[in-house]
């Protein structure tokens, strides 16, 4: 009987310590808005975001030009841009929080702060693109392969 009490003593003292020890190293403080790598929630909508950018790119490019001049080419490039650069943003978190505490555990906190700038950039970027330039991004894309025509010549 009194092995049992001491048994069932220090299993609560081992948990009470170590929920100190948690709250004292930050893990049990909620996640922040730059955390866009925590939880299951996130872990989702990046496999989401991933599989629409792996249907919906091939789809755009494929459909041909006469069907997405205008409105339809923008949406959708302003659909993809938000796509990638969040996509981005998320991916960039799994490496801050991978291998920036392998340099410095102080690391973390500008790494992420880094990677929402990064994505920021990559959505006004890519939405100038899809939303002002010709042909939005499916025009930039196939104009890096496609010489311009002889008379726009710069």
């Amino acid at each position: 009987m009194l092995r049992a009490t001491q048994s069932a003593a220090s299993t609560v003292i081992r948990r009470q310590a170590a929920a100190l020890a948690e709250r004292r190293s930050g893990m049990a403080s909620k996640a922040g808005p730059l955390e866009a790598d925590s939880g299951g929630l996130a872990t989702k909508a990046h496999h989401a975001m991933t599989t629409f950018l792996l249907v919906g790119t091939p789809v755009l490019f494929m459909v041909p030009d006469s069907y997405t001049d205008g409105a339809m080419n923008r949406t959708f490039g302003a659909i993809i841009a938000l796509n990638i650069s969040a996509h981005s943003w998320v991916g960039l978190n799994y490496v801050a929080t991978d291998y920036a505490p392998k340099i410095s555990k102080s690391f973390v906190g500008p790494a992420r702060y880094l990677s929402a700038g990064i994505g920021i950039i990559t959505l006004l970027g890519l939405g100038k693109i899809a939303l002002v330039s010709p042909g939005g991004i499916k025009g930039t894309i196939k104009g890096l392969w496609n010489p311009p025509p002889k008379g726009d010549k710069k």
